[in-house]
């Protein structure tokens, strides 16, 4: 199947053809003409395997085609962390350039006066962290009563990071009529439980995760402190490697960082990210691949069209909070039987991603220690929505035990006469 079988309106389908998609992948022809039918889906599913835009796509051409304009939110895309609300508005911007509805990401960290003018300005889809969104209905700046889209997405890491009780707070807030979109990668019985409460005669689809690294992949990783990581990519791409090198970047901003870095080092490089236009991106991969700009500094959306099968090496600045991008990024090399080398810098917030990582493809990644910024004392870390050290929300306590004090031992005491 390919994309020009799925019924899209020429607007979408304009924009799959200018990001190089040609052939949907399985949950993509699985979910895309259900979704666009109206229907409820249950789909088990992780990231990696293209299911932002097995919903994206579909959802901007329904409400497209209904035509509504009344500045009010009609699709609500719930996610748990900053990255991958980031990545999903990125995507409904590429796929939905040519249309005109207006879409927005909303998430804590940061102050909401800009995020507050957007959604004054009329938002049709909203992508949020469940905090943030919490805080901007309390404050009665965003109002759910015209959705007719919802899609919650990594409902099991919602369960993991303790913002499952926030999710249900929002799903009260929605109208009772509307499409609900319902994406886990695992389904233990909390979550059983929660899309039974939310989905109506789901469509049910599943697709397995992308796990196997190419053999042609010499995989290494840098242990370093996140403070020496810019200097660390600077002295391997001056004394160990003379090629070209993608490297991969978490954000938007931390691409642009990377890149002025390397330009103040005398090492040519750009960076391809949401934030630049399609002639943008396309000069930076048209210099890439000819060679004058030697380095390529990308976020995992914008790299998703680059294919350059001299390409032998790829760098992970940071690893991805998904471990199957793992998988796709270092994928860029090692490609139609030359041999390719994948370099992935850790630092203390990267080490449970490395061992999730090394989980998903089945082997321990060899850790280069012959570099000058190595370290042993990494100290293993998570991060919140905001990419920042995660700290589990503390157990609430249950109501017979507030205010309960021990009582004194007795025998402390000595009894009056």
């Amino acid at each position: 199947m390919k994309f020009t079988d799925l019924k899209l309106i020429d607007p979408i389908a304009k924009a799959l053809q200018e990001e190089g998609y040609t052939q949907p992948t399985p949950i993509q022809e699985q979910a895309i003409p259900s979704i666009l039918e109206g229907k409820d889906l249950l789909g088990t599913a992780q990231t990696g395997t293209g299911k932002t835009a097995a919903f994206a796509i579909p959802i901007l051409q329904n409400l497209t085609q209904k035509n509504i304009r009344n500045n009010q939110i009609k699709a609500l895309i719930l996610t748990p962390t900053r990255e991958l609300a980031i990545q999903i508005e990125e995507s409904f911007n590429a796929y939905g350039r040519h249309l005109k509805l207006r879409n927005l990401v909303v998430f804590g960290g940061v102050k909401q006066g800009a995020q507050e003018a957007a959604l004054k300005k009329g938002v049709d889809i909203l992508v949020a962290t469940p905090g943030r969104l919490l805080d901007f209905i309390a404050q009665g700046i965003i109002s759910l009563k015209n959705l007719e889209i919802f899609v919650l997405d990594e409902a099991d890491r919602m369960l993991d990071m303790g913002f499952v009780h926030d999710v249900k707070r929002i799903v009260k807030l929605l109208p009772q009529k509307r499409q609900t979109l319902f994406f886990s990668a695992t389904f233990p019985d909390e979550i059983k439980t929660l899309a039974n409460s939310m989905l109506s005669n789901p469509v049910k689809v599943s697709v397995a995760p992308v796990s196997a690294t190419a053999d042609t992949i010499q995989q290494k990783v840098y242990f370093v402190e996140k403070d020496n990581k810019l200097d660390l990519l600077t002295h391997i791409l001056q004394q160990d490697i003379s090629d070209s090198v993608l490297v991969f970047s978490r954000t938007k901003h931390g691409a642009d960082k990377i890149a002025r870095k390397l330009q103040s080092q005398k090492i040519s490089a750009e960076a391809i990210h949401g934030n630049k236009s399609q002639n943008q991106r396309q000069n930076a991969l048209t210099n890439f691949k000819s060679g004058k700009t030697r380095i390529l500094v990308a976020t995992d959306i914008a790299a998703r069209g680059i294919d350059i099968d001299e390409l032998k090496y790829v760098v992970n600045f940071e690893l991805s909070d998904v471990s199957e991008t793992y998988v796709h990024r270092i994928g860029r090399t090692g490609r139609a039987g030359v041999e390719g080398k994948s370099i992935s810098f850790v630092d203390g917030l990267d080490l449970v991603n490395l061992k999730n990582t090394e989980k998903l493809i089945g082997k321990k990644i060899p850790v280069e220690t012959d570099h000058p910024f190595h370290t042993d004392n990494l100290v293993p870390q998570k991060r919140d929505s905001n990419n920042k050290p995660f700290t589990p929300r503390p157990k609430p306590q249950s109501k017979e035990n507030i205010g309960y004090k021990k009582p004194k031992n007795k025998s402390n005491f000595s009894r009056k006469k």
